[in-house]
């Protein structure tokens, strides 16, 4: 699942960290990812202000998905910037389709 993510903010992202759930057609999680997707335990260095990076969630199952009417939902649940300030990811960021 590519998730492409686009600094808005005024300060540089230092890292992110994201959660993405697999749903099925009733809505019921088949599949999850947590991942840093900027800096954390990856090698890239930040996200500067401006600036656009993609990053490819790969979400594994025990077991076959039983559908293909599957929905995909992202959460960040901490965000990191620049001094290491944290930024307020209910406020601060905004989830497009």
């Amino acid at each position: 699942m590519p998730l492409t993510m686009k600094n808005n903010l005024t300060e540089k992202v230092e890292s992110a960290r994201a959660v993405a759930f697999l749903l099925d057609e009733h809505g019921k999680v088949v599949g999850q990812s947590t991942k840093w997707v900027i800096g954390g335990e990856s090698a890239k260095s930040g996200l500067p202000v401006g600036a656009t990076n993609v990053f490819n969630f790969v979400i594994t199952a025990d077991k076959p998905f039983a559908t293909t009417n599957l929905i995909t939902r992202v959460n960040f649940s901490r965000i990191v910037l620049e001094g290491g300030k944290q930024a307020d990811v209910n406020k601060d960021v905004r989830i497009e389709k």
